[in-house]
């Protein structure tokens, strides 16, 4: 069973295409998406019935939830940053409508995924003790292991830091998928608000066999604007 695995999407149509084109040429069975879905653009509509249309298996972000639970309206901005992601809120939620964020807000925050050799594999967006605190790359292995919980699985699959990262704790693979739509190696913004693109896109490969998983971390590069823009000359 090959696996697809990505995370913190954040509505980036674009970056998602370029990683599920790149994808296309390996025949994967499962799509798993690690929370932070639409939000905050630019195209959260599009991606979402991307992802339905896949098959996704995805799992409930913080701006997931933000999106779907917050009332917009009773937000008090502090600063003009603060201003415009309350402005693309409301601007998100009337896009996507009332079914669909609704669905959002039922999204479930762990799935678990059995494995080929008899393990499991968990889906969450931060970690397994609290889906609203990520797992990161510069963690003890204490720190990581406070936050895997009583009950975590053979393999932790995550998002939430933008950053990836593959390591064992313990005798428990934490495979953190970075992001799609706001890689920390390009500009790290989303184009709604800053007008700036990523210019990479992670994504991660786990093929479960029954003599184990392998996991394959990549990064797939995003045509810039100014290339778009020669391209469609």
């Amino acid at each position: 069973m090959l696996l697809l695995c990505v995370s913190d999407i954040h509505g980036n149509l674009d970056a998602l295409r370029a990683v599920l084109a790149t994808a296309e040429k390996r025949a994967f069975h499962k799509l798993l998406v690690a929370g932070d879905i639409v939000f905050p653009g630019p195209a959260p509509l599009e991606t979402w019935r991307r992802l339905t249309a896949a098959g996704a298996v995805m799992v409930q972000g913080v701006s997931d939830k933000a999106l779907a639970t917050l009332d917009p309206n009773a937000i008090r901005p502090r600063s003009e940053h603060e201003r415009a992601m309350v402005e693309r809120m409301k601007s998100v939620r009337t896009e996507l409508g009332d079914l669909i964020l609704e669905r959002v807000k039922r999204l479930p925050t762990h799935v678990r995924i059995p494995l080929e050799d008899g393990g499991e594999l968990l889906l969450v967006h931060g970690s397994p003790a609290d889906p609203a605190e990520a797992l990161t790359f510069d963690m003890t292995d204490e720190e990581i292991d406070a936050l895997i919980g009583d009950d975590p699985a053979d393999v932790v699959v995550c998002g939430m830091s933008h950053t990836p990262f593959h390591r064992m704790v313990g005798d428990i693979q934490i495979v953190n998928v970075g992001s799609i739509g706001e890689a920390p190696d390009g500009l790290g913004a989303a184009p709604s608000i800053s007008g700036e693109r990523p210019v990479i896109a992670h994504a991660t490969w786990i093929e479960s066999t029954p003599q184990g998983v392998h996991v394959e971390q990549i990064a797939v590069p995003l045509e810039a604007p100014s290339e778009r823009l020669l391209a469609a000359r």
